[in-house]
């Protein structure tokens, strides 16, 4: 009996200290609940991760938590939330989609340097994914301006994904045209004049070329590319990752006026820097991301080909600046896409 009461007071004593690692506030007001507004083709990744937070948030405040996820292309995600979709964090593919969040006052104005990295816990790029056996023998991007090629990606104007393909050829376009504009939208136009439908997300994409067996080539994330091929088997498609791209970065980042209103700040904060922590980063790498740990990238390093990568920043003057003049109604995929079409 002795033995059982010291038991049972342990016990309660090891709850109390663990709740204790968080404020009393979050002990109290912490709903049962968040939701992660999420990108199109993260479903399978964040469906691997939230089930390891609801139990490091266990152990922490000896609550349990549970994290909903919605997904769909990242900016018609960012519309949602701005048309009143409750999330208390985003975990997007384009720092834009959380920008015009910001933008809206939904999340706070210096959100990228609320968390490392600019507020992205891992990295891509946009790769290929062609069938068995590289049959048109794509290597690089070149090779989708070709009349025998057709290419599959969503469409820029709805996917983040989309977008980070557009930009990645467009400075493909500029590098091998000496950074003629002229030239670069000519390539573009030839890729964009190779695409057979327009998906409105990755996923869908995917599912074009996957099931319905429509075109050579995929273009989405790398994780993505690996995750199909993974899935649908090695024997029926190869990864091709070109010779240049450009660094797709994911931007996460709490919705403030959600959780402030739900009282979940404590648990949003605490799952986005948890997706930082080496048992998080670790389970992105088996999805394929490159990620920030050091220990965890080095760990995983030969699985990643060697790729240069160019960014936003440098090529198109920041995400602004690329959603102005590419993105916008009148911006140069319209102009470009209409010319094709």
């Amino acid at each position: 009996m002795k033995r059982t009461f010291l038991a049972l007071a342990f016990a309660a004593a090891a709850g109390v200290a663990a709740a204790s690692a968080f404020p009393a506030q979050a002990q109290d007001r912490a709903p049962s609940e968040i939701l992660n507004v999420s990108y199109d083709i993260a479903r399978e990744l964040y469906a691997s991760l939230n089930p390891v937070f609801a139990e490091h948030w266990q152990e922490k405040t000896g609550q349990s938590i549970e994290v909903k996820q919605s997904h769909g292309g990242s900016s018609r995600q960012a519309r949602a939330i701005m048309e009143g979709l409750q999330a208390d964090v985003v975990t997007f593919n384009q720092v834009t989609d959380v920008q015009v969040l910001a933008d809206e006052g939904l999340v706070r104005e210096d959100w990228q340097s609320a968390l490392p990295h600019n507020a992205s816990p891992y990295y891509s790029l946009p790769a290929f994914l062609v069938r068995e056996g590289n049959p048109k023998n794509i290597r690089d991007w070149s090779d989708l301006a070709r009349d025998d090629v057709q290419v599959i990606f969503p469409n820029p104007k709805t996917s983040g994904n989309a977008r980070y393909t557009y930009l990645a050829a467009y400075a493909f376009g500029l590098e091998q045209n000496g950074n003629d504009d002229a030239k670069a939208r000519e390539f573009v136009g030839q890729v964009l004049g190779n695409v057979p439908v327009f998906d409105t997300g990755g996923r869908g994409a995917t599912t074009t070329f996957v099931e319905r067996g429509i075109g050579d080539v995929l273009i989405t994330f790398e994780a993505e590319v690996y995750g199909i091929q993974r899935e649908y088997g090695e024997d029926k498609y190869d990864v091709v990752v070109p010779s240049m791209s450009l660094l797709a970065e994911f931007p996460v980042a709490v919705v403030d006026r959600v959780a402030d209103r739900r009282g979940s700040r404590q648990v949003a904060e605490e799952y986005l820097n948890f997706l930082y922590s080496p048992q998080a980063q670790e389970i992105l790498a088996q999805f394929s991301n490159r990620v920030r740990d050091p220990d965890v990238a080095a760990k995983y390093a030969d699985q990643f080909p060697e790729v240069r990568l160019v960014t936003v920043e440098d090529v198109f003057g920041g995400w602004d600046q690329a959603q102005k003049e590419h993105f916008a109604d009148g911006g140069s995929f319209d102009q470009i896409f209409g010319r094709r079409r």
